[in-house]
């Protein structure tokens, strides 16, 4: 029990919040797998705190995307929400929280590499704000959303944005067709990573990976985008 709450304080002092109700914080961070293995109640994981985070974090996002940006139209605020909030985009939150080390997992989760699956971390994000939520109430939990989600605005609409941005930026180089080839794929039929790279005629010009290979051009637009900047 104790090793328990000593990684759930460096979790506190990570995010600098203190909760009052500290099983708010551990149920957080409970995943489905740890709780079928443990033999727990079904209601014991994060699922239900994740529904809740999940509305307050659109509240927030919604909130600071409204006083931030008075001149965009509703049509351009809702995607630029949908970037924010969207599995890809909260993982990597999670993945500058290092959320994945303080996750409770299956053995059989664990050693899939549940600690960095997108889903995994996003959804433990969407719990965690939830939980802040119940603990500190609306003000706390807003203010968690502004200091770690709805930061580096710019580079998360760009990863969002990677494939269009990648292909208007190559066809204004007028250096050859863009194209992704897969590389390889790797883990068991359930957490399959795969691999991607963006290629510029035969050149290649970026490399991603992800659980989807949709996820994996993703990202390898976006390593291509940030090195073509580089070279400009």
């Amino acid at each position: 029990m104790g090793q328990r709450w000593k990684k759930l304080s460096r979790l506190e002092e990570r995010i600098g919040y203190i909760f009052r109700d500290k099983s708010l914080l551990y149920h957080a961070m409970i995943h489905s797998s740890y709780v079928n293995e443990h033999h727990m109640q079904r209601s014991d994981n994060n699922e239900r705190l994740e529904f809740l985070g999940d509305a307050v974090l659109e509240l927030c996002s919604s909130d600071f995307l409204y006083r931030e940006y008075p001149d965009r139209p509703e049509g351009e605020l809702t995607r630029f929400r949908a970037s924010i909030v969207c599995e890809p985009t909260l993982a990597r939150c999670a993945r500058d929280l290092c959320l994945g080390r303080y996750l409770f997992l299956g053995k059989g989760e664990e050693i899939d590499g549940g600690r960095e699956r997108d889903s995994i971390l996003s959804d433990a994000l969407e719990a965690l704000i939830g939980a802040v939520y119940l603990d500190g109430g609306f003000a706390n939990a807003k203010e968690f959303v502004f200091r770690f989600v709805m930061n580096d605005l710019e580079h998360k609409k760009l990863f969002y944005d990677s494939k269009t941005i990648l292909q208007e930026l190559v066809q204004k180089r007028q250096e050859g067709e863009l194209s992704y080839e897969l590389t390889g794929e790797e883990g068991p039929d359930h957490a399959k990573v795969f691999r991607v790279e963006a290629l510029v005629g035969e050149k290649t010009v970026g490399e991603g990976w992800g659980r989807t290979k949709k996820a994996a051009e993703q990202m390898a637009a976006y390593k291509a985008i940030l090195r073509l900047r580089e070279k400009e």
